[in-house]
């Protein structure tokens, strides 16, 4: 079994900062690309930002320059620190991991894992 657990969500004001935790723990054998998705009320789920297990890292437009992601491979975590937060950063943020684990070895290919989500809101 593969769970992703986050943590760190929670109120703030305008202007302010935040920081999300993600880790990954179970039967893994590697993780490929992690990353943080975002769903708004009433909107699909974004990327916010991912990361490689070699350190690329890729942003979207919207939190470029406020976000941070970062990956400490030791302990399959991820981080992801928000600053200058705006409102319209309130959703629900989605840890995702791509991952290989022994059982899949073999199969060459990682399968998706999503964390339970926790609630980012920002008031004006």
């Amino acid at each position: 079994q593969v769970q992703l657990v986050e943590s760190g969500g929670g109120l703030v004001q305008a202007g302010g900062s935040l920081r999300l935790s993600c880790a990954a723990s179970g039967n893994i054998f590697r993780i490929n690309v992690m990353g943080w998705y975002r769903q708004a009320p009433g909107k699909q789920r974004e990327l916010v930002a991912t990361t490689t297990s070699f350190g690329t890292t890729n942003y979207a437009d919207s939190v470029k320059g406020r976000f941070t992601i970062s990956r400490d491979n030791a302990m399959n975590t991820i981080y992801l620190q928000m600053d200058s937060l705006k409102p319209e950063d309130t959703a629900v943020y989605y840890c995702y991991a791509d991952i290989i684990r022994y059982a899949d070895i073999t199969r060459g290919a990682g399968i998706d894992f999503w964390g339970q989500g926790t609630q980012v809101t920002v008031s004006s």
